[in-house]
């Protein structure tokens, strides 16, 4: 069969990349579409097995690689530009547009959904406060635009035939957006790149990207008042400064680090604090693989890969009260390192392989039957 990859867009490797490379680990023969690759060479060879990518238009427009966000409103059109004819099997992986990739009644389209586009969605109006646009003309146009989005996602969606999602709470946003069924694989983790650590070390860690839905900045502003208490922050992104200027002396900001000091950082951390509505949330699966317990938002796909009071404990709101309250509980208590890392081995990229393989030929037999 001639296979055809499509991806929202390369320009980091993160969970969703890390997805598309087991998708890569199972099928060698891809042809890969995006709107727009700057990967790094590195990144390349692991994701993508050193394959080109058929990129949109969008990829030579002036200061792209800065911020391929401003160009939203030309993403619907410049992803079903794609000429995918020929191919017998699309997959798409998408937390945004990828699969709105036109297909005929000839082909079978199986969308791995990350999340249906949150910007649009879900974070819809928590993106206009954080953006402070909430009047004016550049909120009536910004309004319009996902507005547009949003009628878009939803006819396009009628373009899959097949909907996976990486986890039980997508399955439900899914359901809730688009009126589809999802089977939930949950992604791969690379189990055996994070080793179990028993020693732990007096700090608590925070890792992510640093945007606002992630909020880091709570984590940190809530250590600001433990001045008693250490807190490492591995990350960067467009919180970076607002970061660093709530950042007490007992708070390290290291910005985005080598693996290996991600590994050693998750590895020695007494806990990870992580305050986010996740769709699944790998880097708290990592954690968990070196041993290290997680302190956790109640909600979101992390309520699916943490047990209470065996691998982490949860607070049930985004504040600071909730935050210092659940970090001083968690204090009392007393976790295995062992059992927890046997929990995230549930996790692992082997089960994701089979399962997602499995799945997808189940499907191709019954579409060409």
């Amino acid at each position: 069969m001639k296979k055809a990859l499509v991806h929202d867009w390369y320009y980091t490797n993160g969970g969703a990349e890390k997805v598309v490379h087991s998708f890569t680990n199972i099928w060698k023969d891809f042809d890969h579409y995006s709107l727009i690759d700057f990967l790094s060479e590195k990144d390349r060879d692991f994701i993508l097995k050193k394959k080109n990518v058929n990129t949109s238009f969008i990829q030579s427009l002036p200061t792209v690689k800065k911020n391929h966000r401003k160009f939203l409103q030309l993403f619907p059109y410049a992803i079903e530009q794609f000429d995918l004819g020929n191919y017998d099997l699309i997959i798409s992986s998408s937390a945004s547009i990828a699969k709105g990739v036109i297909t005929n009644q000839n082909q079978l389209h199986i969308c791995y959904c990350h999340s249906p586009a949150r910007y649009a969605w879900d974070l819809y109006h928590e993106y206009f406060r954080d953006k402070n646009l909430t009047s004016g003309l550049r909120s009536i146009y910004a309004k319009r635009v996902l507005h547009k989005i949003r009628a878009w996602d939803m006819i396009s969606s009628n373009r899959v035939d097949e909907f996976v999602a990486n986890s039980h709470y997508i399955a439900k946003r899914i359901k809730k957006i688009y009126n589809r069924e999802a089977t939930v694989i949950y992604p791969p983790v690379n189990i055996k790149d994070f080793k179990l650590e028993v020693n732990k070390e007096n700090y608590y860690v925070a890792a992510s990207r640093l945007v606002s839905y992630k909020k880091i900045a709570l984590i940190v502003e809530a250590f600001t008042l433990m001045p008693n208490r250490k807190l490492k922050v591995i990350g960067d992104g467009p919180e970076m400064k607002k970061i660093k200027k709530l950042a007490t002396k007992n708070i390290e900001i290291l910005g985005a680090q080598k693996f290996s000091i991600l590994v050693k950082t998750l590895q020695k951390a007494k806990a990870m604090v992580y305050a986010a509505d996740e769709d699944f949330g790998i880097l708290p699966v990592e954690a968990q693989s070196c041993g290290t317990p997680i302190i956790a938002y109640r909600k979101g796909g992390l309520t699916e890969t943490v047990i209470e009071n065996e691998t982490g404990i949860f607070f049930d709101h985004q504040s600071l009260i909730d935050i210092i309250n659940a970090i001083k509980q968690f204090e009392k208590k007393t976790f295995n390192p062992e059992a927890i890392r046997n929990n995230a081995k549930r996790f692992n990229t082997e089960r994701f392989e089979r399962e997602f393989q499995n799945f997808v030929n189940k499907k191709i037999k019954e579409f060409y039957s």
